[in-house]
Formats: C-alpha cells, structure tokens, sequence
C-alpha cells in the first residue's frame, strides 16, 4: 500500500512537468513556423533578384554599353555588331501601361463607388461576384479577345492598316486591371467608420456630397494603393500584351502604332537564346529592369499611403 501511494505521488508531480514541456514545444514549434512564414517572402524576393542579376551580372558589366542601354531605340541583339538599346521597349511598356491606367481608373473608381456607396442587398453580392469572376480570367484569353475582337473593330472603327497596336493592348490592359483595382478601391471605401457618413448626412448633406467630401478622402489611401497595384499589374503583364501590342521596336508617336513591352520582350526571346550568351544575359538585365521598376512602383505607394495616413490624422 505504501509504495502504491509512493508511486501514485509521483505521477501526479511529474505530469503537470510532462504539460509545461509539451506545452513549450508546441509553443516554440508555433513560433518556428509563424516567424519563417513571415520572411518567407523576403527570402523569396531576395532568391529571385539574386537570380536574375547574377545571370546577367557579367554582361552587364563588362559589355553592356549602358548609355546606348537606356537612350538607343534600337534592339537588335541577333545582328552584327548586336545592339541593345531599350528605350523603345520602355517607352512601349509605359505608354501602353499609361494609357491602360487612364481607362482603368475612371471605371474601376466608379465602379467601386457604386458598389461600395449606392447598390445594397443583392445587387451589390452579384456585382462583386461578377468583378471577381472578371478579374479570375485568364491572361491568354484576353490577350485572343485582343487578337480576334477588339483588334478588327479598331480596324473598321478608325479605318486603319492594323489592329494590333498601343491602343489594343492598352485598352486590354485596362480591363485586365479594373476588377483588381475595383475590389481593393471597394474594400477602402467600405472601410470608412459609418459614423462619419451618419454625421454628414445629418447636417444636411446630399448622398452623393457625403461620398465627394467625406468618404473620397478618408478612403484616399487605399485607393491610391487600389491604383498602384493597377499600374504594376499593367507593367509585368506579359501574354495579352505580346498578343495585342503588334510586337514591334516602335518609339510610339500615336496610339495606333505598334509596340513593344519589356515583359514581351524576355518571354519571346528568352526561349531562342543559348543559354549564358550575351543575348541570354541581356534578357536577364531587362528582367532586372523590370524589378527595379517594380521596386519604385511599391516604394511609391508606401509613401503615398504613409502620408495619406499623416495627412488623414
């Protein structure tokens, strides 16, 4: 009887040990998986550019004439002497990424105001369902609606040669970003408190006065942002715009020449150069462009949002 109570009071003094310790570990395990899931990103993000620039680093530095890089228009990497000159594609993928913004944004902004501040009840879930539908379809599909559709109406509408031009791929690009930027824009302007709408309308404001002087500006950092990640879909967009743009090494003077995007560019050629030539690298020195691009475009929406955010307390 003894030794059974003995061992019974130990048992019971070494389970709530046995609990702390597994409660630790899962505690720590917890804590592992958070923190990597974390930097995972980072980790990426760093792996890619890492990648892409070393690829490229030694034609980049020791051949790559970076002055004609950025002021010659002409590409000819296949040539002899070969040319790398990119400001024709970088004229073309801004144009074209300008002119996508300028018929994305009045419609995803009011498209946004409309869902967000006037449609209700089941209106608004269908609408959101139908934007989230369009901004699900795939690159390819819009790029053949480019080739097939939109192109041959530009064609019969303004009487020209082709239809696969600046404005076929900007308007492509438009519609691809406008569900994107609608559901963000949407979600900004539902996140305005309703006190501020409720403290409006009772002095008397109109509804839409409550949305131009009151909900417009409370909402204006999510809506840049909304705008921000517009522009950066339109400038890594690569199929649709290949399919539309007409492909070809234009500085663009109207909006019915054809061009060409530096995403179009690596996605065309990459597949026809042996791989660590000067062509092969070059690529990769476009592909760093790019990033950096990119980089600017999200640095530019931190401050943006950063000094709405000051401005707005």
């Amino acid at each position: 009887m003894t030794l059974r109570h003995t061992d019974t009071l130990a048992t019971k003094q070494t389970a709530p040990v046995d609990q702390r310790d597994r409660a630790w570990w899962l505690d720590f395990t917890a804590k592992t998986v958070v923190f990597f899931g974390g930097i995972s990103a980072i980790i990426f993000i760093v792996s890619i550019f890492l990648f892409i620039a070393t690829q490229g680093l030694d034609f980049a530095v020791h051949r790559l004439n970076w002055a004609d890089f950025f002021t010659s228009p002409i590409w000819r990497p296949t040539s002899s002497p070969p040319q790398y000159g990119a400001l024709a594609l970088i004229c073309g993928t801004a144009s074209i990424s300008l002119l996508a913004m300028l018929i994305a944004v009045p419609f995803s902004l009011g498209a946004a105001i409309y869902i967000g501040e006037f449609a209700s009840g089941k209106k608004r879930e269908w609408l959101k369902i139908l934007i989230e539908l369009l901004a699900a379809i795939p690159s390819v599909v819009w790029g053949v609606i480019g080739l097939h559709v939109i192109g041959p109406a530009l064609v019969n509408i303004f009487h020209i040669d082709i239809g696969l031009c600046l404005l076929n791929a900007g308007i492509i690009l438009g519609l691809m970003a406008a569900p994107i930027m609608t559901t963000i824009a949407e979600d900004a302007l539902r996140a305005v408190p309703d006190t501020y709408r409720e403290a409006a309308e009772a002095l008397g404001a109109t509804r839409w006065q409550v949305v131009w002087r009151v909900v417009l500006p409370h909402a204006r950092p999510g809506l840049s942002a909304a705008v921000l990640l517009g522009i950066g879909r339109a400038f890594g967009e690569t199929i649709a715009v290949l399919m539309a743009s007409g492909h070809a090494i234009v500085m663009p003077t109207s909006v019915f020449d054809s061009v060409r995007a530096l995403t179009a560019t690596v996605a065309a050629e990459l597949g026809e150069t042996a791989q660590g030539d000067d062509h092969y690298q070059a690529l990769f020195v476009l592909g760093v462009l790019l990033f950096g691009i990119t980089f600017v475009i999200n640095l530019t929406a931190d401050r943006i949002i950063r000094g709405s955010r000051r401005q707005a307390t």
